[in-house]
């Protein structure tokens, strides 16, 4: 047995709880209790740690007070608990008492559960020795380690299976284990049988209330976030702390051939953000291909893995876990190296990752379905503007052009010179319009007075334009601070306000236009009115005034749209955009246009 040295006290109470005189103690620690010859004093010491015990809500807490406890109640110097792993065949860890750091460092390699300490763990029965280096069983001890001759062993037995064992040798004065030793050890292992299993439900519903916080965290990351990425690094973050891995990262497929890591939270996760994964020889594209979540206990020795990139990684457990949705498998988690003294992941870690595996499924699915129906909605707007230019071209510019071309042969086919320069007028103010219609589109497709002046100036033309080829009155407000907007604003509400014009031309039958652009709050509004004859709102579909188009544009920027209209009392159309960060002083410039 080794290990540094963590004495401690039993009960900093105990005594005065039972009513018993009072030893030396120090406050929050194990009572040194010295070597417990009577029955009285024995009762009292069992008594002082079963108090300490079912006080402790650290498993590994409860775990060395019991070592310490066994060694004060039976004089041994040194003393240790071995938990038994998960197969019952070996210790997978170990808790000492009376050996120095200096002398645990010597001796190196904490045991496993050979020799005599093995015995134990086969056969789960108590153990005395008057010397156990004459036991045949015995396997020795490795340099540096003390000497121990005398030896008692009991199990620790929770709901009748074992835990693990209490191992105690060198009793004081170089006496030999008494059964009455055997059995205060073994009704000290009973009541360390009830607070382990305090200390591991405690600890079980704590690790239960964090994962249940961080699935609530997100699950509200998929309402309130848009972007992939901060999901992804949310998921990877949260799933590595509860589950103590080293490494968790999620891969997303990359063409037919390769993965790409999206999001990684561990060490070097910054470095393993953007690498490419070869599909076919690495173990995350097998599992991603086979669609089964897959459990490795050792990277090195599994002939799927990349054994060369293991090595440089330094990995050696993994667990991998397919992202599905509606029945794709369209990514992978990976977890590797559990940290604990055990690296290897258990049976509730797979369950754990597989939960956060299908929340990250929903994160990616949803992501990919935002961005299909995003590229439908551009390719369907672009298809709809080209349609209108179209026919803009078609009815307005291409029949001037036909007019000039006609034009041109009534200038061919003139009798005289008075005919020639009649007909040459006639194709001048054809080409003159035909110019005006080319600049009115171009406008309409890109306004120069937006990019090069800002948005009031370029509306104050817009509505210039307007007045000029439909003789609606229009009159325009801009209440705005110095400066200029983002440009991804601006063009939001030229297009709401230009929208609105196309509308009242239209529809609308219209007189009077007014637009107001002015700062509200910590954003700009946007008011466009007509005095046109109106409209019953559930008459007429959204679609129909390209209201949906508006609002869509609005809501790109975080802003919202509304839209007003009754029968002869006309319609108004006001959008709100909130710009973050952007203020100055109000320099009201207005215009009237008529």
């Amino acid at each position: 047995m080794s290990a540094p040295d963590g004495s401690r006290q039993i009960g900093a109470d105990a005594d005065r709880v039972a009513g018993f005189p009072q030893k030396r103690r120090r406050a929050g620690r194990l009572a040194v209790v010295e070597p417990a010859d009577t029955v009285g004093s024995r009762l009292r010491a069992l008594l002082d740690a079963g108090i300490t015990l079912t006080s402790e809500l650290s498993l590994d807490g409860v775990l060395q007070h019991v070592t310490e406890a066994a060694a004060t109640l039976t004089g041994a110097r040194y003393a240790a608990l071995g938990v038994i792993d998960a197969h019952g065949t070996e210790l997978e860890r170990f808790f000492p008492h009376g050996i120095d750091a200096e002398t645990h460092a010597a001796i190196g390699d904490l045991p496993r559960g050979g020799g005599i300490l093995g015995v134990l763990i086969r056969d789960g029965q108590p153990l005395r020795l008057r010397d156990l280096t004459e036991d045949p069983r015995s396997a020795g001890f490795p340099p540096h380690h003390p000497a121990m001759h005398t030896f008692l062993g009991v199990p620790i037995l929770l709901r009748g299976v074992a835990f693990g064992n209490l191992y105690l040798t060198e009793k004081a004065q170089g006496a030999e284990f008494t059964a009455e030793d055997e059995e205060v050890v073994k009704l000290l292992a009973a009541q360390a049988a009830v607070a382990i299993e305090n200390a591991r439900l405690y600890e079980a519903a704590t690790n239960w209330s964090r994962q249940l916080e961080s699935l609530h965290e997100v699950v509200r990351s998929l309402v309130e976030e848009s972007e992939l990425d901060v999901m992804l690094d949310l998921i990877c973050g949260r799933l590595r702390e509860l589950i103590g891995a080293r490494i968790a990262f999620i891969a997303l497929p990359d063409g037919p051939s390769h993965l790409r890591i999206a999001a990684a939270d561990g060490d070097d996760a910054t470095e393993l953000v953007g690498l490419v994964l070869d599909r076919a020889r690495s173990k995350t594209g097998h599992v991603l291909d086979r669609r089964r979540s897959a459990r490795v206990d050792s990277v090195l020795d599994d002939p799927e893995s990349d054994q060369d990139a293991a090595r440089k990684m330094g990995i050696r457990t993994a667990l991998y876990v397919p992202l599905e949705a509606r029945g794709r498998a369209i990514g992978i988690v990976a977890i590797h190296d559990k940290l604990a003294p055990d690296p290897r992941f258990s049976d509730a870690d797979l369950r754990l990752a597989e939960i956060f595996a299908a929340r990250a499924a929903v994160a990616v699915d949803l992501s990919e379905r935002v961005a299909r129906e995003t590229v439908r909605r551009v390719v369907e707007a672009q298809e709809l503007e080209r349609s209108r230019l179209a026919r803009e071209l078609h009815d307005e510019t291409g029949q001037a052009l036909t007019s000039i071309l006609l034009g041109l042969q009534s200038i061919r086919a003139a009798d005289s010179a008075a005919e020639a320069d009649h007909a040459v007028a006639e194709v001048r103010t054809l080409i003159v319009q035909a110019l005006q219609d080319v600049r009115r589109l171009a406008v309409e497709l890109r306004p120069s007075a937006l990019d090069d002046f800002g948005l009031a100036p370029a509306v104050e033309r817009l509505a210039a334009t307007f007045e000029e080829r439909t003789g609606i009155h229009t009159a325009i407000e801009a209440n705005l601070p110095e400066g200029r907007m983002p440009p991804e604003i601006e063009t939001v509400l030229y297009r709401v306000i230009q929208e609105a014009l196309t509308n009242v031309v239209k529809h609308a039958g219209a007189e009077r236009v007014s637009i107001v652009i002015a700062q509200r709050g910590d954003g700009i509004s946007v008011v466009v009115e007509d005095d046109g004859r109106g409209f019953e709102a559930h008459d007429v579909r959204d679609d129909a005034l390209g209201v949906v188009g508006m609002r869509e544009r609005v809501a790109l920027v975080g802003g919202t749209l509304e839209v007003e209209s009754a029968p002869g009392a006309g319609t108004t159309v006001a959008a709100y955009v909130p710009v973050a960060g952007w203020a100055g002083a109000a320099l009201p410039t207005s215009s009237a246009i008529s």
